[in-house]
C-alpha cells in the first residue's frame, strides 16, 4: 500500500476558507496530512481540516493565534501563505484605506506569520514554506497598483525568507498564479463573458492573454503548490513558478 504523500505531515494554510486556500487545505488533508486552516471567513460547508478564525491584518491576533498552536504542535512541516486581497484603483482613486488593506493582508501580515515559524523551522531543521502570490507581481496592471506592488512584495520576502532558512534546511518558494477561477476572480467580472476577455487579453489594461486558452483551475495551483511542498522538491527554493498558462512571458 502507498503512503501518502503527506502522511502525518502538519500543514498550515491561511486563506482556507475559500477559493484557492480551501482548494491546498483540502488536497493535502487527502494526501494524509493533518491540517489547520486559517481565515477571517467562514468556510462554506464542513472542510475536511480544522478551520480557526483569525485576521491577518491584526498582528496581536497572529501571535496569540500561534502561540496557542505551537502549544499543541511540537513541529511544522509546511506553512503555505494562500490568504489574499483584491482592491481595485489607480494612483488616485486608490484610498489609503485599500492600499494598507492590500499590503496587510497580502504582505505584512505573512511577514508577522512567518516570524512566529521561522524559529521552529530553524530548529527543527527541516520544512517547507510556499507563498502564494500573483502574476501580477510581476507585470504592471492598469488599476491594480495596491494588488501589484503588494504581490511584489510577497515575492521579494519570500526570497529574502528562502535565504535566511537554506542553512537550515528549511525551503521557501513562491506560486504566482495568473487568472483563476475563484471568488475573487468572480467578484472582478461583471459577467461571465468577461471570462473570455482574459483569455484574448484586454489591450487597454495592458494585459496579455493567455495562450493556453483557459482559465486556470484552483486544483491547478494546488498541484503546484504540494509540489513544492514534497520531498520531490527538495533541491529547491528560492524560486517563483508562475502558474498563468503562458500569460507572462519567461525570461
Amino acid at each position: 500500500m502507498t503512503v501518502p504523500r503527506f502522511d502525518r505531515r502538519r500543514v498550515l494554510v491561511t486563506g482556507a476558507a475559500q477559493g484557492i486556500g480551501r482548494r491546498i487545505a483540502e488536497r493535502f488533508s487527502a494526501e494524509g496530512a493533518e491540517v489547520i486552516g486559517l481565515d477571517l471567513q467562514p468556510a462554506k460547508g464542513d472542510p475536511p481540516f480544522r478551520l480557526l478564525p483569525l485576521d491577518l491584518a491584526d498582528p496581536a491576533a497572529i501571535a496569540t493565534t500561534c502561540e496557542a498552536l505551537r502549544r499543541e504542535w511540537d513541529r511544522l512541516d509546511v506553512l503555505v501563505n494562500a490568504a489574499g486581497i483584491l482592491r481595485i484603483g489607480d494612483s488616485q482613486s486608490l484610498t489609503p484605506a485599500d492600499w494598507a488593506a492590500c499590503m496587510d493582508v497580502n504582505a505584512t501580515g505573512p511577514f508577522h506569520l512567518l516570524r512566529q515559524w521561522t524559529g521552529l523551522f530553524m530548529q527543527q531543521r527541516h520544512g517547507a514554506v510556499v507563498n502564494i502570490a500573483s502574476n501580477a507581481a510581476n507585470l504592471p496592471r492598469a488599476g491594480m497598483l495596491a494588488y501589484c506592488a503588494s504581490k511584489a512584495a510577497m515575492v521579494a520576502l519570500s526570497h529574502c525568507v528562502g535565504l535566511e532558512l537554506a542553512p537550515y534546511g528549511v525551503r521557501c518558494n513562491v506560486v504566482s498564479p495568473g487568472s483563476t477561477d475563484t471568488p475573487m476572480l468572480a467578484g472582478m467580472l461583471a459577467d461571465e463573458s468577461r471570462k473570455q476577455a482574459l483569455i484574448t487579453g484586454i489591450p487597454d489594461q495592458f494585459k496579455l492573454g493567455i495562450p493556453l486558452g483557459k482559465i486556470a483551475t484552483p486544483d491547478d495551483i494546488a498541484d503546484t503548490v504540494l509540489f513544492l511542498a514534497s520531498d520531490q522538491a527538495g533541491h529547491i527554493t528560492m524560486q517563483q513558478i508562475i502558474v498563468d498558462g503562458g500569460a507572462t512571458p519567461g525570461t
